[in-house]
């Protein structure tokens, strides 16, 4: 049967791919890479591919995208580091953004800082949410307790 979506690539090499469905969570691994690259936006279709059907093929490809999450040099806005002053270490603050994106602020230890842009910058989350907000790019901002995740038209 056969799923029509939008998919990022969570995983691509010479042999094989795997998307997850940016609407849906479920996940879908490729019998053969099409030409497809991690952190790429598909919106296509997708149909199994026989007798087993536990595999997929890209059948159609009405869309494709690069997805860019990187760590800025810049430091987090001051409307960032005074939602962050507000919450507790742990917490994150969701805004949304004026037209398209969101604006995600966590508050960290100051020592844990560099992990959790680590973090953010490895998370397959990061990537699927940037996907389902429909944005084109995604920048992670960060100074000593503070971690701001811009989610960018």
């Amino acid at each position: 049967m056969e799923q029509e979506g939008r998919f990022v690539v969570t995983h691509a090499d010479a042999d094989a791919a795997v998307l997850k469905d940016v609407d849906r969570g479920q996940v879908h691994t490729l019998g053969g890479n099409p030409g497809v690259e991690q952190s790429e936006v598909i919106e296509g279709v997708l149909e199994p591919e026989p007798p087993m059907e536990v595999t997929y093929r890209l059948v159609e490809i009405e869309t494709r995208r690069h997805l860019p999450i990187e760590e800025s040099p810049e430091p987090p806005t001051e409307q960032e580091r005074e939602l962050a002053a507000e919450q507790a270490a742990g917490e994150v603050t969701r805004r949304e953004r004026a037209g398209i994106g969101e604006l995600h602020v966590l508050t960290v230890p100051d020592e844990t800082t560099e992990a959790a842009v680590e973090d953010v910058l490895d998370d397959e989350a990061t990537l699927v949410r940037a996907a389902r907000l429909e944005v084109n790019r995604v920048e992670i901002r960060s100074e000593p307790g503070v971690v701001s995740v811009r989610y960018l038209p």
